[in-house]
């Protein structure tokens, strides 16, 4: 692999409760009943917005709902996330992770489904701009189908200059993996950050599963093994699909 990229929600950043919470909340407006969980796996994580809303009410909604309740629960979502200040972090081993591929020069990015609000507080308040080049984080403009499509990921991996084969997604959503594995990504690691280990072994399209970055195989990189750096800081505990 030459290079990686990396959903954020529920993967670089562990805030997947704080969406559960906000749509919960927003889907009984939208339809008089709260997500369960497993609707919430199926059809929140990864999609867009007006994807969500369109499953809450059975039908496209028009421009203006999308824009007020996407709105209200993306601001409900960020006070949520400033409250929880002992949470508002980067993901376990997230931080010397991204120093290390910034040290070894390895291409990376970030897709999401977020729209810009939300990317914008995220890059101001994880300061963003140490690790990644802003320009080429791809997120939710409009403009962009939803994960399962391979959409976001094929433009991810042209941004960092590389075909889909040559490069690593990290994704924590049924929704993004099958979004990876339809781009034709060479690599795809889920990261149990909310779900048990359990949860992702039987997924066609895994290749192995980690509970935080520090558990994340460095050696995977193709031109780390060349250079003989492969070795340095390996990660100690990769849980195999297999």
């Amino acid at each position: 692999m030459k290079g990686i990229i990396f959903d954020f929600n529920g993967t670089l950043y562990w805030d997947s409760k704080l969406h559960y919470d906000a749509w919960r909340e927003y889907s009984k407006i939208l339809r008089g009943t709260p997500f369960s969980d497993a609707e919430m796996r199926a059809n929140m994580f990864g999609r867009t917005n007006e994807d969500i809303i369109a499953y809450a009410i059975g039908k496209r909604p028009s421009p203006d709902m999308v824009e007020k309740y996407a709105k209200e629960k993306e601001a409900l979502y960020r006070r949520q996330c400033l409250i929880d200040r002992e949470n508002f972090k980067l993901a376990p081993g997230a931080v010397e992770f991204l120093d290390w591929l910034k040290e070894n020069n390895i291409p990376r990015t970030i897709a999401t489904m977020s729209e810009w609000d939300n990317v914008e507080f995220y890059i101001k308040e994880f300061n963003l701009a140490r690790w990644f080049d802003l320009d080429k984080i791809v997120y939710s403009n409009g403009k962009i189908p939803g994960k399962p499509a391979p959409d976001i990921f094929l433009i991810a991996s042209q941004n960092i200059g590389l075909n889909p084969k040559d490069c690593i997604v990290v994704e924590d959503a049924i929704s993004g993996i099958n979004a990876a594995k339809n781009a034709g990504i060479g690599k795809i690691i889920a990261i149990a950050s909310l779900e048990p280990v359990e949860y992702y072994k039987n997924i066609d399209g895994v290749d192995s599963i980690i509970r935080n970055f520090n558990e994340f195989d460095r050696s995977v990189f193709d031109d780390l093994e060349k250079s003989g750096q492969s070795s340095y800081n390996t990660v100690s505990e990769c849980v195999s699909k297999a």
